[in-house]
């Protein structure tokens, strides 16, 4: 529950780092590789990759506990075609209207702060939203106490469902990295 006041907060004094405004060089390259399809975005905070997805044709849906962060975000992005936003829990996703199923899921941010005894419950949900052949791109500091993943954490909270295909090192902070999985056909 701490987190969720904190990133109220930070919402709330503008004091944000992990905003920027601008969508990951590394989402750029990952969407050059995909066929416009259904997207979505756990963690959407204010807008920035559910508008940068819509905007290269793909349906986006965003997922943000923060309240403020959506009001933001609608305020940014409302009306834009192939668009919806959701304020909601990522561990509980059957609690909103959302698709039946995504061709990909983007995580920028968000798998590493909840909780590690929420994380099945968030690795079940995505799995329950994707069918085969769906990717999962997932930006995740390294394991620091609270916060963070290994990257054997990443491959066995998501199996069976998802199989790992590819790691990028990140910069900042160190041991960063992004992690592409794959959805499988396994139930």
């Amino acid at each position: 529950m701490w987190r969720k006041a904190a990133y109220a907060v930070s919402y709330r004094t503008g004091k944000t780092p992990w905003d920027t405004g601008v969508t990951p060089p590394e989402v750029v390259e990952l969407l050059r590789e995909l066929a416009p399809g259904c997207a979505l975005d756990l963690g959407s905070g204010t807008g920035t990759n559910v508008a940068y997805l819509a905007h290269h044709g793909w349906q986006a849906d965003g997922v943000e506990g923060s309240a403020r962060a959506i009001a933001m975000a609608r305020a940014s992005v409302g009306g834009t075609a192939g668009i919806r936003l959701f304020e909601g829990d990522v561990t509980r996703l059957d609690r909103l209207p959302l698709l039946e199923r995504y061709d990909l899921v983007l995580d920028i941010g968000c798998f590493h702060s909840i909780g590690a005894h929420r994380r099945d419950a968030s690795a079940r949900e995505v799995a329950a939203h994707t069918g085969d052949g769906a990717r999962l791109f997932v930006f995740a500091f390294a394991r620091r106490r609270s916060i963070g993943v290994t990257p054997r954490e990443m491959r066995d909270r998501f199996a069976p469902w998802f199989e790992p295909v590819g790691r990028i090192a990140g910069t900042s902070p160190p041991g960063a990295a992004w992690y592409l999985l794959r959805r499988t056909s396994a139930d």
